[in-house]
């Protein structure tokens, strides 16, 4: 028995709605029941002895562990933190033999951590968020600075300087729409098109995703903000007048979402990707992570082919727009006309329709991302961003501009099937990194016209063996006549150099590939070269990105600088590959 784990649960979550503090416990097989019985009893002494009567338990068992949480005051999290681990210690001494603690250890106990949460209790805290929740409008807080409304109607405070609720001028105090996405893949896309419709508009949107937090078309921060803390900078800049917050799964399970309240929620979809991580070991624990913002949301925008999506929507117990590219199909077609609104492709064009009735209509070659259809899960990023755009009174004819005017660039959408042409080979550079995103872009590929195809190919070292195999199988199951295996010594993570392009090389090969189709590199950017150095005219080089997007891009920039053609030498290496 090993605690894997002790933080705060700031939001709603896997769990439940509520704030409080969570275990991560390691534990042998079959020892989960007793495990939690344990902890429940010492946790309900350790609740009632420092006088929290009306907190609640919860737990969540899963291969190899257990999650073990208890609600708590929004202004004593981290004291919540230490009650748990307490509870914990006592319900693993009773395991392991030992006799529980007396009255006296339990008093003793219970008095440090009265100390402990009288420390950090903020009264002020708690009357504001009450008041705030009275009125119906948004509460954000964190250990530095709590805040009442969104964008353009908040205002935000220290934690330490905090007003009472009746000096609040509560007139200026609103919500902007808020929007959030989730999904294994196409959630940043999504987003950024939401922004390009929201400009479209003349709305000025707060953005918060993997690479960075924008408003409007200031860049406010770079580096990955789609947890909860990029959304509060967002919700809290007195500019944003409309707000899409990337969503992704793992802050949802180290916090929970940041708010407890938003118009719409998107799922993309749900594929495996970093499974083994906080206590998701399959893919149906994953859709129970991604579904959390089904727990803030007013409406869903739901992916009606995805398999698992559909499966969970119908019992989400909201309102859904379901999107498909299959509107036909057995599966899907009653879906989109059961609900009352709908998104679907029918082959040329993307509509939107209320009821019966289609209110707007959008030729697939007007959208530059989709690439005339040929990138289909662009397709259906259009289309969940059309539902996301509508649910919030986004009009039609912004949304159409917007998709429309949003290109796929190195700037706009750094690292999302970015296409160039370099010397009359056609290069796409795109960060996939699941099976699921490796898929769609080999989909992609298949329907451009290409002389040749070439792949780099790599996967971070905390991905178990199988799912980096399964990688390999999917990129011969292309059969692209060339793979190059990159090593990447930034995603390391725990694995030997050169651990990872063995495994990907090897089931390459148990797969069928030939010696003449397979290369190696000792980094991103030397594998981009070599894919360079053998391409031809009419070649598709499908450039997948992950250590060194920049160096790529910018090796990209000195071949079209210096007009290079194929067969040419390079230009010089420039900086220290990674």
């Amino acid at each position: 028995m090993e605690v894997r784990d002790s933080r705060r649960l700031t939001g709603p979550n896997v769990l439940w709605a509520r704030p409080g503090a969570i275990l991560d416990v390691a534990l042998e097989e079959g020892a989960a029941e007793s495990a939690v019985e344990a902890w429940r009893r010492e946790a309900r002494r350790a609740l009632d002895a420092i006088g929290w009567h009306g907190e609640d338990l919860a737990w969540r068992v899963f291969p190899g562990g257990v999650s073990l949480a208890l609600s708590a005051p929004v202004d004593a999290l981290y004291a919540a933190t230490e009650v748990n681990e307490w509870a914990w210690e006592a319900a693993a001494a009773a395991l392991a033999g030992g006799p529980a603690p007396d009255r006296a250890a339990l008093d003793a106990a219970a008095e440090r951590l009265r100390a402990t949460i009288a420390a950090e209790r903020n009264p002020a805290l708690i009357a504001l968020r009450e008041a705030a929740r009275r009125r119906g409008v948004t509460f954000l807080s964190d250990g530095e600075r709590a805040s009442v409304g969104t964008g353009t109607g908040s205002t935000t405070w220290p934690v330490d300087a905090l007003p009472a609720p009746d000096e609040v001028d509560w007139a200026a105090v609103r919500d902007v729409p808020i929007a959030l996405v989730t999904g294994t893949n196409g959630k940043t896309t999504t987003v950024r098109l939401l922004a390009a419709v929201a400009a479209a508009a003349g709305r000025t949107a707060g953005v918060s995703t993997t690479d960075w937090i924008r408003v409007g078309s200031e860049l406010v921060e770079e580096g990955d903000y789609a947890g909860p803390g990029g959304a509060r900078t967002v919700l809290r800049d007195r500019r944003v007048e409309i707000a899409f917050l990337e969503t992704a799964r793992g802050g949802m399970l180290r916090r929970g979402l940041a708010v407890e309240r938003a118009d719409v929620a998107c799922v993309t979809n749900v594929a495996k990707d970093h499974l083994g991580e906080w206590g998701v070991a399959d893919v149906a624990a994953l859709a129970d992570a991604k579904f959390v913002v089904g727990r803030a949301a007013e409406r869903l925008v739901l992916n009606a082919d995805d398999p698992i999506v559909r499966e969970r929507g119908p019992g989400a117990g909201r309102p859904v727009t379901w999107f498909s590219l299959e509107p036909r199909g057995r599966e899907t077609r009653p879906l989109l006309a059961a609900g009352d609104t709908a998104c679907a492709y029918d082959g040329s064009s993307l509509r939107l329709f209320a009821g019966y009735d289609t209110i707007l209509e959008i030729p697939v070659d007007r959208i530059p991302i989709a690439l005339g259809g040929a990138a289909r899960h662009n397709v259906a990023n259009a289309l969940a961003a059309i539902g996301v755009a509508r649910a919030v009174h986004l009009p039609a004819a912004a949304i159409a501009e917007g998709l429309a005017g949003f290109e796929s660039t190195p700037e706009g959408n750094p690292g999302r099937l970015n296409v160039f042409d370099v010397g009359g080979v056609r290069v796409v550079v795109d960060f996939a990194h699941n099976p699921h995103g490796v898929e769609a872009l080999f989909e992609m590929a298949a329907a451009l016209p290409a002389e040749r195809r070439l792949v780099l190919l790599g996967q971070a070292g905390d991905r178990d063996n199988e799912s980096i195999r399964e990688l390999a199988r999917i990129a011969w199951q292309a059969r692209p006549d060339r793979i190059v295996v990159k090593e990447m010594r930034k995603y390391l993570r725990g694995r030997a150099e050169g651990e990872v392009p063995d495994l990907l090389l090897s089931e390459l090969r148990a797969a069928g590939a030939p010696p003449e189709a397979l290369d190696r590199a000792d980094s991103e950017l030397q594998a981009a070269r070599q894919a360079f150095e053998w391409s031809r005219p009419g070649d598709l080089l499908l450039l997948i990105s992950h250590s060194n997007r920049e160096g790529i891009v910018n090796l990209i920039e000195r071949l079209r600088e210096t007009g290079w053609r194929p067969g040419k030498f390079l230009p010089d290496r420039g900086p220290a590959p990674v």
